[in-house]
């Protein structure tokens, strides 16, 4: 499938780049609603964290959730709860520094193939996302297709190599006044 026109509007790149290295598969009974890689001055990007924020449910569909799979994933390093809206699950990806370093400076191309491979598939290969996914960790093979979406040369693409910006550090920052005033919303 080819690109058809260029994605820009900015997307949570920790979610779609290392959340699908959980190993959780898509469509799984419970998910985050926003993945961070920073949280107040409490994780730094430099921290190699996944902040993943959950909204617990009193309910034996969340429970079963948490008690199977993120209680007991091999990435967990910390659970914080914010208030009873709100709980965080922190992963630690340190034993992928290389690749870490490599999609905080959005060359997504250098990753490692292997985590190239978990993380398209974690798309359906049927989606529209599936073919961004694959543009974005193979842009080679996608220069054509975008060069002619934005009516500029091949050349340029090839030059700048990436297809994807890199992860906004602000917009990818946890700042706990934004759950409290979300909850504050939640109760007027």
């Amino acid at each position: 499938m080819a690109i058809k026109s260029v994605y820009n509007k900015y997307f949570q790149k920790s979610k779609v780049f290392l959340y699908p290295l959980l190993g959780i598969k898509r469509g799984a009974m419970v998910i985050p609603s926003e993945t961070y890689l920073a949280w107040d001055d409490t994780i730094k990007v430099e921290d190699m964290k996944l902040v993943c924020l959950y909204h617990p449910k009193q309910n034996d569909e969340y429970s079963l959730y948490e008690n199977k799979i993120l209680l007991k994933h091999n990435r967990l390093h910390d659970i914080r709860v914010i208030d009873n809206n709100n709980k965080l699950f922190i992963f630690d990806f340190s034993d992928l520094k290389d690749d870490w370093n490599h999609f905080i400076n959005g060359r997504y191309s250098k990753l490692n193939s292997k985590i190239k491979g978990k993380i398209k598939g974690f798309f359906d290969v049927h989606s529209a996302n599936y073919v961004y996914m694959s543009s974005y960790l193979y842009p080679d093979k996608y220069f054509e297709d975008y060069a002619e979406c934005l009516n500029i040369e091949i050349e340029i693409i090839s030059d700048v190599g990436e297809l994807c910006s890199k992860p906004n550090l602000e917009k990818e920052k946890l700042l706990t006044e934004q759950i409290k005033l979300e909850n504050k919303e939640i109760i007027n």
